[in-house]
C-alpha cells in the first residue's frame, strides 16, 4: 500500500464511489484521526458497506494534507463480520436533520487498488460464523428436521422460524446444522434498560430493535429436550443461555438451574455457558453449583458510571457483575467479558486503568472484543460524554493488556470445553 485508501461516498441510490482527492481517515471518540497504513486490511468476506444519510465523510485532501468534507454524497461505513474487531469508526460530519443510525457497527472504510479496506484486526481464528461456512440448503433441511423432531417444543420453533429463517442468526443456523454453539434463549424479561437494546426499544425512541424478543418462558423440559442431543452429537458442543432475542437469563435462573441439573443427568459432554449482565451473583452461584461451566458478562465499560449510563440497571449495580465473575472463577469456571469496543472510549487512558483493575480483581480468562452496534453520535449524546479524553488506540490497548496479562485470552466467541481444557490457540471449530 503506497498510500491510505481513498474515501468512499454514496450517491444515495445504493451506489458507492471513491473520491480520489481524499484519503480515508477514522474516528476515535468525537474526533477524526489519520489511520496508520498497517492498520488497514481488506474488507473480510461477509463484510458489507452502507451509506450514512445526512452525513458527509471526512478525509485528508491529497494535495493540501488538510482534513475536509466530501461534498459529493453521503458518508460510507463498513460492517465487519464476527471474529474481527474494528480499530476506528467512520469519520463524518452529521447534519442537524440526519436520522439516527440503526443498531449496527460503523467501521471506517476506504478504497485501494480495486478493493475495499477497513481498519480492523482479526481477533479470533474460530470459523464458527464464517459466511462461507453456511450452506442454505443444509440449513433448510436441518431446520425442517428439528421442527419435525420437536413438534411441540416452543423454543425449537422460536429458534428455527424466527432466529434461523427470519433473522439469519449465526448461532441458530449452526444449531440447524448440528454443530458447535447452540443458543438457548430463556427469558422474555430484563432488569436493564440498555440504550442500544437489540430486542426491545420504547416506542418514543428514534431507533427500532433489530429483532423481536422471546415472548414466553420456556420450561426446563423444553430446554432439556433439544440441548441434551446437541451436547451428545455436535462437534465441540456448547449450549448458551442468554441470546440477543431475549431479556436477562438470570431472571429465569431457577428454570436454568433445573435444566442444568437434568442435562447433566443425561450427558457429561460439552460446555454449559450463560451470556448475561451478571446482575444476580447469588443466582450465578446457584448455577455454578448445578454445573455451569462458563459465563460471559456483557459490558460497554469497566467503569461503573459509563456502564450505568448505558445499561440503566434496575435493582443491581456494577459491583454485582464484578462479583458474578469472581464467583464463577472461584468455582473453577471460565470467565469472559463481552466487551463493546468503541474507539476513543474503550481505549481511553481512564478505561485502560479500569480494565486492568477488572482483570486483576476477577481473574478474568478472556476478553471478547466485540464491535459496538450503535450510532456513535447518538450513544455519546445519550450517556453525556462530551469529551472522551486521551486515547491509546485500540491496537495499542490490546498490546498493553497482552503484555501485562499474558495468560488472558483474546477472542470473539465462547470457547468450547475442548479449547478451554486443551490447546486454546489451535483447537478451533473447523478441526
Amino acid at each position: 500500500m503506497n498510500h491510505p485508501p481513498y474515501l468512499l461516498y454514496s450517491d444515495g441510490k445504493g451506489n458507492i464511489f471513491e473520491d480520489s482527492s481524499l484519503l480515508a481517515v477514522g474516528r476515535s471518540g468525537w474526533d477524526a484521526v489519520p489511520v496508520a497504513m498497517e492498520d488497514w486490511i481488506k474488507l473480510p468476506d461477509g463484510g458489507s458497506l452502507y451509506e450514512l444519510p445526512g452525513r458527509r465523510g471526512i478525509g485528508i485532501d491529497v494535495s493540501t494534507g488538510e482534513m475536509r468534507l466530501c461534498e459529493k454524497g453521503w458518508a460510507v461505513a463498513a460492517f465487519i463480520p464476527p471474529a474481527h474487531t474494528g480499530l476506528y469508526m467512520a469519520a463524518y460530519e452529521t447534519a442537524e436533520d440526519a436520522p439516527t443510525l440503526p443498531l449496527f457497527c460503523y467501521t471506517a472504510a476506504g478504497w485501494y487498488n480495486d478493493e475495499f479496506y477497513v481498519p480492523a484486526v482479526r481477533i479470533e481464528q474460530d470459523i464458527r460464523q464464517e459466511c462461507a461456512g453456511y450452506d442454505d440448503t443444509k440449513i433448510a433441511s436441518g431446520t425442517e428436521y428439528l421442527l419435525k423432531s420437536y413438534p411441540h417444543n416452543r423454543l425449537v420453533k422460536h429458534l428455527m422460524e424466527n432466529c434461523c429463517l427470519t433473522y439469519h442468526c449465526p448461532a441458530a443456523r449452526n444449531f440447524a446444522l448440528g454443530r458447535w454453539e447452540c443458543p438457548v434463549p430463556s427469558s422474555p424479561a430484563c432488569n436493564a434498560n440498555c440504550i442500544g437494546c437489540i430486542s426491545f426499544q420504547p416506542q418514543e425512541e428514534s431507533i427500532v430493535s433489530t429483532q423481536d424478543r422471546l415472548t414466553f418462558k420456556p420450561s426446563a423440559e423444553e430446554i432439556v429436550e433439544f440441548t441434551v442431543p446437541h451436547l451428545e452429537t455436535a462437534p465441540y458442543p456448547i449450549i448458551s443461555f442468554g441470546q440477543g432475542c431475549e431479556g436477562e437469563p438470570l431472571l429465569m435462573w431457577e428454570t436454568i438451574r433445573e435444566s442444568i441439573i437434568e442435562i447433566r443427568k443425561h450427558t457429561s459432554k460439552g460446555s454449559i455457558n450463560i451470556n448475561t449482565n451478571g446482575s444476580k451473583p447469588d443466582a450465578v452461584k446457584a448455577l455454578c453449583e448445578a454445573g455451569l461451566n462458563s459465563i460471559r458478562v456483557s459490558t460497554n465499560s469497566a467503569r461503573s458510571h459509563i456502564y450505568n449510563a448505558y445499561y440503566r440497571p434496575n435493582n443491581y449495580s456494577f459491583e454485582d457483575i464484578v462479583e458474578s465473575l469472581k464467583i464463577v472463577n472461584s468455582y473453577g469456571g471460565w470467565t469472559s467479558i463481552n466487551y463493546f469496543v468503541f474507539p476513543g472510549m474503550t481505549d481511553s487512558v481512564a478505561e485502560y486503568e479500569a480494565l486492568r483493575e477488572l482483570i486483576r480483581s476477577t481473574g478474568l480468562k478472556i476478553i471478547q472484543w466485540r464491535n459496538f452496534n450503535i450510532d456513535p453520535d447518538w450513544y455519546l449524546g445519550k450517556i453525556g460524554e462530551t469529551d472522551t479524553g486521551d486515547f491509546l488506540g485500540v491496537k495499542q490497548l490490546m498490546d498493553l493488556i497482552r503484555e501485562e496479562f499474558p495468560d488472558l485470552k483474546f477472542g470473539y466467541f465462547n470457547p468450547s470445553i475442548e479449547r478451554i481444557k486443551g490447546d486454546f490457540e489451535s483447537d478451533f471449530a473447523h478441526n
